[in-house]
């Protein structure tokens, strides 16, 4: 999978579209990523004790990589990413300025 937890990343499909976020966990077995505050779905808590009230939070969700574009750190454009092999390195390439990044 071409993203990774810490990347800036710009949703371009589903109720978030347009807009960008930071990478919290990739999930490269189910080729899913949950961004930071968006696809934010709500869940509904239980109280645990008595005398307790339950809550509605919301949490991010999941979602595909095929529906986020990576932003290039040093171009800031959402964009492709390709791979070049440096010093025995894998290393990511933006495929609009050609720079490498880690």
């Amino acid at each position: 999978m071409k993203i990774k937890k810490g990347d800036t990343v710009l949703i371009i499909k589903g109720k978030d579209k347009g807009k960008s976020g930071k990478v919290i966990k990739a999930l490269p077995k189910e080729n899913k990523v949950i961004v930071e505050g968006l696809n934010l779905v709500k869940k509904h808590l239980r109280p645990k004790r008595r005398g307790e009230r339950g809550q509605i939070v919301s949490i991010p969700h999941p979602l595909w990589v095929s529906k986020v574009k990576l932003i290039c750190p040093k171009c800031k454009k959402p964009t492709r990413i390709g791979y070049q092999i440096e010093n025995e390195k894998k290393l990511r390439k933006c495929k609009k300025c050609q720079s490498l990044f880690e």
